[in-house]
């Protein structure tokens, strides 16, 4: 198990600058034994044309929350993780506001790690989504 606590927020978010996550306002809250947290803004920018969450814009947050957290469990000298596969389920709606993404490392082997990753709306806890990704660890030549 790893602690992901040991590193702060400040430290998660600066691998945002200049990516997808910062276009899309996805901000790493904190992390603890086996899981991360961020939030993402519900808004213009994170929209689909009826006005609500884009479901492309959770899969992003599940893959961001996910490939975050392998980077740190890599040696990022010696090899790199990147995503094999990501499968969301849209449940519920949301309009505005903020989205909580809450990732849990389920299976961290050598050569695949497996996140599970629920997204919730902040107001009420209302599941929105919840998905999964499969990361790959390549060796670095």
């Amino acid at each position: 198990m790893i602690d992901f606590s040991v590193f702060s927020s400040e430290q998660l978010n600066k691998m945002n600058v200049n990516t997808l996550m910062e276009t899309l306002g996805i901000e790493f809250l904190k992390g603890g034994v086996d899981y991360i947290k961020a939030k993402m803004p519900v808004e213009a920018r994170t929209h689909q044309p009826m006005g609500l969450l884009h479901g492309g814009a959770s899969v992003a947050l599940i893959e961001s929350i996910g490939s975050l957290g392998s980077a740190l469990l890599c040696d990022l000298n010696v090899e790199y993780p990147v995503g094999l596969e990501v499968n969301a389920n849209h449940i519920g709606g949301i309009k505005s506001g903020y989205v909580i993404g809450e990732g849990k490392l389920i299976h961290s082997g050598k050569k695949t790690h497996v996140w599970q990753v629920d997204i919730f709306d902040e107001s009420n806890d209302k599941l929105i989504c919840t998905g999964r990704l499969t990361v790959m660890i390549i060796q670095k030549t």
